[in-house]
């Protein structure tokens, strides 16, 4: 075709009305299409709230599908993110162009096994729907059984292709996460707006109830999967007896806690404290998990009550579970963090960890209580932001001074901010010292991702053991820890 004829045609399909202009692919399109990998698809379309739509093509299934419309800056992961139990409820935009060029292996997926006899990755992703800049069909890995289009059209994933990926995130950057809905069925702008309208917002939904465990199930390190045998150590043996409350809990951190040495009780969300401390375990694990904190209430009252009483560890929403319980005040992050890319500053320690992270709420740490000078470098007021309230304060305040602030607690005695976020100075880590309990708002399983927070895991034994400083450990050296590497030929 002439270059002013593939202008010409351009123009025209341009011309038309949106809701017409997308019903169909181009002329053009599907015969650029048809010389490539894709072949043809079918279009689609995503609307935000606002009125904003964004056009492309469908690489899952069909369909239509509402959520909160949020970004992951991660480079590779793309299937532990679609498996992620806590993006329940969202429709997630990968921002790195290229998605599925290494295919799924199934072995993978995020999706905690459950009850036993679950086979792995059997189970419908959480997640409303995928936003992609290019799909890649045809993907190249050893590993690989099947390509992430086919994955999604199998799991009934709703998924769009071809969209300005870098000028979605920079709108969602500068205007908020917000619901959307992408469909591959309707593209009538004001039945997709209704559709938009009369679902439920993320603020105020329980979401943890839809991916919890229905019944308790165990775990150990004989039901760790075998396809990274290659790389991973074999497991400590288990010494500690650990209940883990569901609430959206990643396949990733129950084989942490199982590698360390831990024998796993998983229970749902909502279990009573009564009945987990009827099991007399030597610890108990808050999980990762979607939606509103605030929205949780079982979970953080059935919190409230163990603090003290046996040694707690919590991971993103666990996190959240322990401040609430501390009477905190959670608020919700402008578009969040979703990433495999986050500098942490541990306060404890003055190293930088890079971290992955996926939550869109954070502890506003002043609500935790009032400043200890002593314990907090001579500072009496916690720092205040542009507002001047103490509850907009960035505290990065505390990393220029290289203090761990500590604060007094009403229900539960000295609460110390342990790690910060180098990007925005939210809370990202907090540590009881009148109680065995500690929490981080990102995740060190993740798996592809980075192993600068490995040592929490190991953290976790030492404050069970008993350890007083359970947290000073070699960060540096323990992230390398339950690897193997080929070694050289002995000469």
């Amino acid at each position: 075709m002439a270059p002013q004829d593939m202008a010409a045609e351009l123009a025209s399909t341009c011309d038309a009305s949106p809701s017409a202009r997308r019903a169909r692919v181009s002329d053009l399109a599907a015969r650029m299409l048809s010389k490539t990998s894709k072949q043809s698809s079918d279009p689609a379309i995503l609307l935000l709230a606002d009125g904003t739509a964004f056009y492309g093509r469908s690489c899952g299934a069909a369909g239509t599908a509402v959520g909160e419309v949020c970004f992951n800056t991660s480079l590779e992961g793309y299937f532990e993110v679609v498996t992620d139990p806590s993006y329940a409820g969202q429709i997630v935009t990968m921002t790195y162009p290229q998605i599925g060029n290494y295919g799924i292996d199934l072995a993978d997926t995020q999706t905690a096994p459950g009850m036993p006899g679950r086979r792995v990755g059997n189970v419908k992703p959480a997640l409303r729907g995928l936003v992609v800049h290019d799909m890649c069909h045809v993907p190249s890995n050893w590993r690989s059984t099947m390509s992430l289009p086919e994955y999604l059209e199998e799991r009934g994933v709703v998924a769009i292709e071809g969209i300005d990926t870098r000028a979605l995130v920079r709108y969602l950057r500068d205007n908020g996460a917000q619901k959307g809905i992408v469909s591959t069925e309707v593209f009538d702008l004001a039945e997709l707006a209704h559709m938009l309208d009369s679902a439920p917002d993320l603020v105020g939904t329980n979401l943890v109830q839809t991916v919890s465990c229905k019944e308790a199930y165990g775990y150990d390190a004989s039901s760790l999967s075998q396809s990274r045998a290659f790389a991973a150590a074999a497991p400590a043996n288990a010494r500690k007896k650990v209940v883990v409350y569901d609430c959206g809990v990643k396949r990733g951190i129950i084989e942490g806690l199982a590698r360390v040495g831990c024998e796993l009780l998983v229970v749902p969300w909502d279990t009573p404290a009564s009945e987990v401390l009827k099991h007399r375990p030597d610890g108990v694990f808050l999980s990762n998990g979607p939606g509103d904190p605030d929205a949780v209430e079982e979970t953080y009252t059935q919190v409230q009550r163990l603090i003290g009483k046996v040694p707690i560890f919590g991971i993103c929403l666990g996190h959240q579970m322990i401040s609430l319980a501390a009477g905190a005040t959670m608020e919700k992050l402008a578009y969040g963090h979703r990433g495999g890319n986050q500098p942490v500053m541990n306060l404890l320690t003055h190293r930088v960890e890079i971290t992955a992270q996926n939550h869109g709420f954070g502890l506003v740490f002043p609500s935790l209580g009032e400043l200890v000078p002593e314990l907090s470098g001579g500072v009496s007021e916690h720092p205040c932001g542009s507002d001047g309230t103490p509850a907009t304060g960035d505290l990065r305040f505390w990393i220029e001074r290289g203090v761990a602030p500590v604060v007094s607690n009403e229900r539960f005695g000295r609460i110390r901010l342990t790690h910060v976020n180098l990007n925005d100075g939210t809370a990202e880590g907090i540590q009881l010292l009148d109680a065995p309990a500690f929490s981080v708002q990102y995740h060190p399983e993740a798996a592809p991702g980075p192993t600068d927070a490995h040592y929490l895991f190991t953290a976790f034994m030492r404050l069970m053991d008993g350890d007083r400083d359970y947290l000073d450990i070699d960060i540096a050296k323990d992230r390398l820890a339950g690897w193997t590497f080929a070694e050289e030929p002995v000469a």
